[in-house]
C-alpha cells in the first residue's frame, strides 16, 4: 500500500503522520504539496492522508480555505473513484469542506482549545479503518483541537447511524460512551466517520501519536494496521479476479 501525505502551509503533524507510516509501519510514502495538481502513481488500494494542523492559519474557518487548495480537485476526484482517503483533525475539517464527509466541525462546547489523551471506541467493523479492531476494546488517542464538536442534522445523522458511516465515539476507559467523556461537546460523541462509501474517514483523535511504544502507547498504531490489511486483502482479491 502507498500513502500520499499532504502538506498545506500550517499542517503540523504532516511528518509525524511520515514518520509512523515509513519507520514503524515500513511503507511506502510519497510527500504532496498543497499546489501540486496530480496525484500520479496512486491507485484505489493505496491511501490519501489530510494530517492535522491548522492549515492556512485556520483563517475563515477551519479547512475552509485549504479546501481550495489546487490539490484537493485530485483528491476529490481520487475518492470518488474509490481510493482510500483519511483526514486527521484538521484533515477531518477539510474534508467536511470539500464536502467528502457529511457535517460541520464547530467550535468545543467548552470554547477552549482541548489537547490530552482521550478514549474512543469503534463502533463497527465495517471498514477498512476498523476491520481489524476490537469493538469492545476502549482505544487511548490523544486529542488537540479547539474545533472538533461534531454537528449534522437530524435526518441525515439517522441515515448516516442506518448506514455504518459513524466510526467511533468518545467513551471512558471502560468503553462506556457517556457524556462525560465527550471531551467537545460533539453529537452523540462522535469522533470520527466515513462517507456513505466507506472510503474516506475522518476523525478529530492523532493515532499517529499514540504509534510506538516509547511514546508509552500504541493504540493509535492498530488503525493504521487495519487501513494496511484491509487494503492487502482488496490487492488480492482483484488478483484473483484477474487470474479467473
Amino acid at each position: 500500500m502507498k500513502f500520499g501525505v499532504v502538506i498545506f502551509p500550517g499542517s503540523n503533524c504532516d511528518h509525524d503522520v511520515i514518520h509512523v507510516l515509513e519507520n514503524v509501519l515500513q511503507q511506502e510514502v510519497k510527500i504532496l504539496w498543497h499546489k501540486d495538481k496530480e496525484l500520479e502513481g496512486f491507485d484505489s488500494q493505496d491511501c490519501i492522508i489530510l494530517p492535522g494542523g491548522f492549515s492556512y492559519g485556520d483563517y475563515l474557518r477551519s479547512g475552509a480555505i485549504a479546501r481550495f487548495s489546487p490539490i484537493m480537485d485530485s483528491v476529490i476526484s481520487f475518492a470518488n473513484s474509490g481510493g482510500f482517503v483519511l483526514g486527521i483533525c484538521n484533515g477531518f475539517q477539510i474534508l467536511c469542506e470539500a464536502g467528502l464527509l457529511p457535517g460541520v466541525l464547530m467550535r468545543n462546547s467548552n470554547r477552549n482549545f482541548v489537547c490530552k489523551n482521550v478514549f474512543i471506541k469503534a463502533v463497527h467493523s465495517d471498514s477498512a479503518i476498523t476491520a481489524d479492531l476490537d469493538l469492545n476494546k476502549a482505544y487511548k488517542i490523544p486529542i488537540a483541537h479547539a474545533e472538533g464538536n461534531y454537528f449534522v442534522d437530524a435526518k441525515l445523522l439517522s441515515r448516516m447511524n442506518d448506514n455504518g458511516q459513524i466510526l467511533f465515539r468518545y467513551c471512558d476507559e471502560n468503553a462506556d460512551v457517556n457524556e462525560a467523556a465527550n471531551p467537545n461537546g460533539a453529537l452523540e460523541n462522535i469522533a470520527g466517520i466515513t462517507n456513505a462509501a466507506k472510503n474516506v474517514f475522518g476523525m478529530m483523535p492523532h493515532p499517529e501519536r499514540a504509534a510506538e511504544s516509547v511514546l508509552g502507547n500504541t493504540d493509535g498504531i492498530e488503525l493504521f494496521r487495519s487501513l494496511i490489511s484491509y487494503a492487502g486483502k482488496m490487492e488480492v482479491d482483484v488478483m484473483d479476479d484477474l487470474l479467473r
